[in-house]
């Protein structure tokens, strides 16, 4: 099975504009740095051009807005980082991972992986284990209190269906600077914020899902308005 963190792989490396392979794009923009909601947008580049396929779309982000990731950019220097518990998404450019789910099979893109989540799966959230930010899969039922709560399957719907946003991925994880960060459903119909997750209706992600290639190098750009505009040209984004 082809790994779901490939382009995850790829993320720590950093680059002088946006990858010249990357052909796909999903751009969050909210309007301020303490913003939790955001505008959508999805896009493809065709020959030099970034084509908008979709947009804009409702979303919503972490409950005390986004700061700075860890993504195929390093932060600027004295910027506030996005940290384990603060309630914010992670901001800047990231590579996308493969899909999850609680259904046997999903509609998607013949070329992104897909995993049917188990009761033993678990995405570690734990900043001082050594699989921190990870996927693993437990030989035996969850036993422990701390196996129960890495658990990715917690009969939660929003949780049934998402794409992994590759922010602090491994193989060098920092400790403490966020995990688990993905695209889901969101909540409320879009009335409550995340916990640092991106979050959209249940259509909005199936059409992502779906429309997501891997060959494309897709990437996930979040960043509040003002910096969206002052990193456009520098980053060559859509």
């Amino acid at each position: 099975m082809r790994s779901l963190l490939f382009f995850a792989l790829l993320s720590t490396t950093p680059l002088l504009a946006i990858p010249p392979g990357t052909k796909q794009a999903v751009v969050a923009i909210p309007e301020t740095w303490k913003s939790s909601h955001a505008s959508l947008f999805l896009y493809e580049k065709q020959g030099s051009q970034w084509i908008k396929i979709s947009g804009p779309l409702k979303s919503r982000l972490g409950r005390t807005g986004s700061a700075w990731g860890k993504g195929i950019y390093h932060p600027p220097t004295g910027a506030t980082r996005k940290r384990e518990g603060d309630m914010k998404s992670p901001a800047g450019l990231f590579y996308i991972g493969g899909a999850w789910g609680y259904a046997q099979s999903i509609k998607k893109h013949p070329r992104l992986p897909y995993r049917k989540v188990t009761s033993r799966d678990l995405w570690v959230e734990d900043s001082s284990s050594a699989n921190y930010n990870r996927h693993l899969i437990l030989k035996h039922e969850p036993k422990t209190q701390w196996e129960r709560a890495q658990q990715m399957k917690q009969g939660d719907y929003a949780h049934s269906l998402k794409l992994f946003i590759a922010h602090n991925p491994p193989p060098k994880p920092t400790p403490g600077a966020g995990s688990a960060v993905f695209f889901h459903i969101w909540r409320g119909g879009g009335s409550k914020p995340t916990a640092g997750c991106t979050t959209m209706p249940e259509s909005t992600l199936k059409q992502l899902v779906a429309w997501i290639d891997p060959d494309k190098q897709p990437v996930y750009i979040l960043l509040p308005k003002a910096e969206y505009q002052t990193y456009r040209k520098v980053w060559k984004l859509p």
